[in-house]
C-alpha cells in the first residue's frame, strides 16, 4: 500500500472562496479514479502554529495505481486551475506501508 501525503501553505492573496474551490474539487476525485482507497483532505484544524495551511492524504493499493492518479487528467486539471494560482509553498511524500 503507498499513502501520499501533500502539505500546502497557501499565497496571502488567496481568497476563502478559492480555498473552498480546491476542496470541492478535490473531493470529487474518489468518485472519478477508482485507484484511490482512501482519501482525506482539508485546512489544518490551527492548534500549532507553524503548521501547513493545507493536507491531502490519500491511500493506493500499489505504485501503480498512485501514478494513474498523479497523473489523472482530472487531478492535473484541479492542480493546474485551482491549487498552483494559489499555493506558496508544497511538500510531498509517499509511504510505503
Amino acid at each position: 500500500m503507498i499513502r501520499h501525503i501533500v502539505l500546502f501553505t497557501w499565497t496571502e492573496e488567496a481568497t476563502d472562496a478559492q480555498k473552498v474551490a480546491v476542496t470541492e474539487a478535490l473531493s470529487e476525485l474518489p468518485g472519478l479514479i477508482p485507484q484511490i482507497r482512501a482519501y482525506t483532505v482539508g485546512s489544518d484544524a490551527g492548534i500549532n502554529q507553524g503548521n501547513s495551511e493545507y493536507a491531502v492524504v490519500a491511500d493506493f493499493d500499489s505504485v501503480e495505481d498512485y501514478i494513474v492518479y498523479r497523473d489523472h487528467p482530472d487531478h492535473q486539471a484541479i492542480i493546474a486551475a485551482r491549487i498552483k494560482p494559489i499555493v506558496a509553498t508544497r511538500a510531498a511524500v509517499q509511504l510505503s506501508l
